[in-house]
């Protein structure tokens, strides 16, 4: 797919993806969608892309003043038209798009800023670790256009709450970066000018753990998350077992015995 919508850079082993509407806020029609869940499908998959092979991390990004000012009120409009079957169908679009951001095998570090509302705080949501300019603001605006968060709730529930989601959902206030981190949308926010200083650590930092473990992680965690205690236990010892005995586990637990460096922390793995 080429991608009209959307910027991607692959700078040694970091992969930015930026949202490229600036004239529209970066707000996300059936293009948008389309081609944010194509491009998170195929990352980390290197037999799909080769281009963006050496990626082991992603930055999420908006070009312009804001992030992502959610869904286009013009998209929703015109789907509103459509008759059930094609309106579910067309739906299911945002569906993938957020599940794709968070279903990439990658780690996904959302940099955000300026205005975020409606389903861009979906795709705030579906990343792993998310870092906000302080004076960014945040919206659950669906109310006041007389629908509702509903495809975004899949992915904001968990990390929010229900308790905080009912006040953010029907308020429908603008909202501080210290209320999004105190809810846990964000994890950590910084003055505007310190944002690509704070989002280079947060990468340098992944860089440093195994890329399988990391992909393993991510999977393990999707999964003891939809699962009773029971089925957690059992999926805990399996997972260990087979992390432990890896080719990277090994490498891993007799690198710390032997006090060097792990195989993936050569100078050359890390260069940007």
């Amino acid at each position: 797919m080429t991608y009209e919508h959307l910027v991607i850079d692959v700078t040694g082993q970091v992969a930015t993806v930026s949202l490229n509407r600036p004239e529209v806020r970066n707000a996300m029609d059936e293009r948008t969608l389309d081609e944010l869940a194509d491009c998170f499908k195929r990352l980390g998959d290197g037999k799909k892309n080769p281009a963006v092979a050496a990626a082991r991390v992603v930055v999420l990004k908006g070009e312009g003043p804001d992030f992502c000012a959610g869904a286009d009120v013009r998209w929703m409009r015109r789907a509103a038209d459509y008759p059930p079957a094609k309106n579910k169908k067309d739906a299911m679009r945002l569906v993938d798009a957020i599940r794709a951001v968070d279903e990439c095998p990658l780690p996904v570090v959302g940099r955000l800023h300026g205005g975020i509302y409606g389903g861009g705080l979906g795709l705030v949501a579906a990343c792993d670790v998310a870092v906000a300019a302080d004076d960014a603001r945040m919206c659950f605006s669906e109310c006041r256009l007389g629908i509702l968060p509903a495809v975004v709730s899949t992915f904001v529930l968990p990390k929010v709450g229900i308790g905080n989601t009912r006040r953010l959902y029907l308020t429908g206030e603008v909202f501080s970066m210290a209320t999004a981190r105190e809810v846990g949308l964000v994890h950590e926010t910084v003055p505007a000018g310190e944002l690509d200083a704070r989002v280079d650590v947060f990468v340098r930092n992944i860089l440093k753990n195994g890329p399988e473990a990391l992909r393993r992680a991510k999977e393990y965690l999707r999964r003891m998350d939809a699962i009773g205690h029971e089925a957690r236990i059992k999926l805990s010892l399996d997972t260990l077992v087979k992390a432990r005995s890896s080719g990277e586990g090994r490498e891993g637990l007799a690198a710390f015995l032997e006090k060097r460096p792990p195989a993936w922390l050569r100078e050359e793995a890390l260069k940007p």
